[in-house]
């Protein structure tokens, strides 16, 4: 990177990163790339087994990738997660769940009674929002839920990373849905896990959907102090 960018303080990166759902088509800098994910090696792992193993996609093989996943999008056969992606949030979970979806048609500007442009903002997943690039996190073969919380550390302190550096990013779990696309294209060992995707590169603030701002829960929400 330049001798005379300033990067962020960690409590400003903290601040700052938000999911991205627009972005410009400039490509990152391998030189910026590498320094960005050698400093996401840096993530904490139980007993530093470094699970985790990413796929970083960019250029003409991202476009290939995203024209199969939008595609394969629209065809329930095609929804093959690695792990199960059954889950219901109940109470304040599913509150923050529809607030979080307000918040973002609302700045889309798509009604609640339009199925059709939220199901057409939500399509904009498989094509990572244009992004120019997105990695995938993998677990290895056998490891489970112990191991994804250390690839969810890796994830955050790459998204932090980017962050600091001016980038912008997207943690997706629907960039999960079709792995076996991802093993035909980019020759993906059998066995491992895809946990997410996420898309990344220079946000472009013309994008409707990056006005969107969602809240956080108090402190107390979440956490008690003992002693």
């Amino acid at each position: 990177m330049s001798p005379s960018t300033t990067l962020l303080n960690t409590a400003e990166a903290i601040t700052q990163r938000r999911a991205v759902r627009g972005f410009l088509p400039k490509p990152v800098p391998e030189s910026l790339l590498r320094e960005v994910f050698e400093l996401a090696q840096r993530a904490p792992s139980n007993c530093n087994t470094q699970p985790w193993l990413v796929e970083v996609v960019s250029g003409a093989q991202l476009q290939q990738l995203r024209q199969r996943l939008q595609a394969a999008a629209i065809d329930p056969s095609q929804h093959r997660p690695d792990l199960p992606y059954d889950g219901r949030y109940d109470g304040v979970y599913k509150e923050r769940q529809f607030d979080a979806a307000a918040q973002l048609y609302a700045a889309m500007q798509i009604p609640r009674e339009d199925k059709a442009g939220r199901a057409a903002g939500f399509l904009r997943n498989f094509a990572c929002f244009d992004a120019p690039h997105a990695a995938f996190i993998y677990l290895p073969p056998g490891f489970g839920l112990r191991e994804a919380a250390d690839c969810g550390m890796y994830a955050q302190t790459l998204m932090l990373a980017l962050t600091a550096h001016g980038l912008a990013s997207c943690p997706q779990t629907a960039l999960s849905f079709q792995p076996h696309i991802l093993r035909e294209l980019l020759g993906v060992p059998e066995g491992r896990q895809l946990l997410l995707g996420i898309s990344f590169g220079y946000e472009d603030p013309g994008v409707a959907a990056n006005q969107c701002r969602v809240g956080r829960a108090s402190l107390t929400d979440s956490v008690r102090f003992h002693g």
